[in-house]
């Protein structure tokens, strides 16, 4: 009975050798199989796919062009104002990324009531310079953020309207005043003037913003008899060589050619 039972676990040990070794070659068939399947190529189809979605992605471009706005501030302040008659216009075009040329171009007619004279300046005035966009836009934004130097010139004439003559006793009363109607040609002043300003796309390439300059006078030629109490373009000089302004404007962007962005490499840190 032993040796049967033996014999029986032998003939067993040997048989499951033997399909042991029997399902060797189709496991190895399989991981072949399977390594060939991983190692084919894509076929014509995936390739066209690919093709297709790589010319889908347009390549991002700036625009560059000029932007031409009038001055909403003097064209306002005309309406409302007997004393103001004006008009001015601005343009920037962009020269690079960040840097745009400027240039403004008006003409005024205001009338100045002082303490002991009046007088009428007229004449028309020109702005030159550059802005520099100080504002990093996100995505396709096109907004203006910028601070800028300008260089101005005007050419005038004043008119003495009326006059007082100083009485430093008046006992027996003020003297009235003196109209006078003379008019002084041939008046120039130039300036320097710092800037800073908004421009906000607010609709398809239509722009509207505002803008303060600090400035000071260069040269002045004055009439002989009284002073400038306001230039064309500088503004108020008050009794100084220094002036303020402001414009409020909406512009249109007239696009002349795009340029494409290349993107920034940054290498990593080690």
């Amino acid at each position: 009975m032993i040796q049967s039972l033996k014999y029986f676990f032998s003939i067993c040990f040997l048989l499951s050798l033997f399909f042991a070794k029997a399902q060797e070659p189709n496991t190895t068939n399989s991981i072949k199989k399977t390594e060939v399947t991983k190692a084919t190529p894509p076929n014509k189809s995936e390739k066209k796919l690919e093709a297709v979605t790589k010319d889908t992605i347009k390549p991002k471009t700036d625009r560059y062009g000029i932007i031409v706005g009038v001055d909403l501030n003097k064209v306002v302040r005309s309406l409302y104002d007997s004393d103001y008659k004006g008009i001015g216009f601005v343009a920037d075009y962009r020269l690079t990324k960040k840097i745009y040329l400027y240039g403004e171009i008006g003409n005024e007619n205001v009338t100045t009531n002082d303490t002991q004279l009046s007088s009428t300046a007229k004449g028309a005035y020109t702005k030159l310079g550059f802005d520099y966009n100080v504002y990093n836009n996100w995505l396709d934004m096109e907004n203006l953020i910028t601070l800028g130097l300008r260089y101005g010139f005007s050419t005038f004439s004043q008119q003495l309207n009326s006059y007082d003559i100083y009485n430093p006793n008046p006992y027996f009363g003020q003297v009235p005043p003196i109209e006078s109607g003379k008019v002084y040609n041939g008046l120039t002043s130039s300036w320097a003037e710092v800037a800073a300003g908004v421009n906000v796309k607010v609709f398809n390439n239509i722009y509207v913003g505002f803008s303060l300059q600090l400035k000071i006078l260069v040269t002045n030629k004055q009439p002989t008899n009284f002073e400038n109490l306001y230039i064309p373009g500088f503004n108020r000089t008050y009794d100084g060589n220094f002036g303020a302004g402001f414009n409020y404007t909406v512009s249109y962007f007239i696009p002349i050619y795009k340029k494409k962005v290349t993107p920034v490499k940054t290498t990593p840190k080690k």
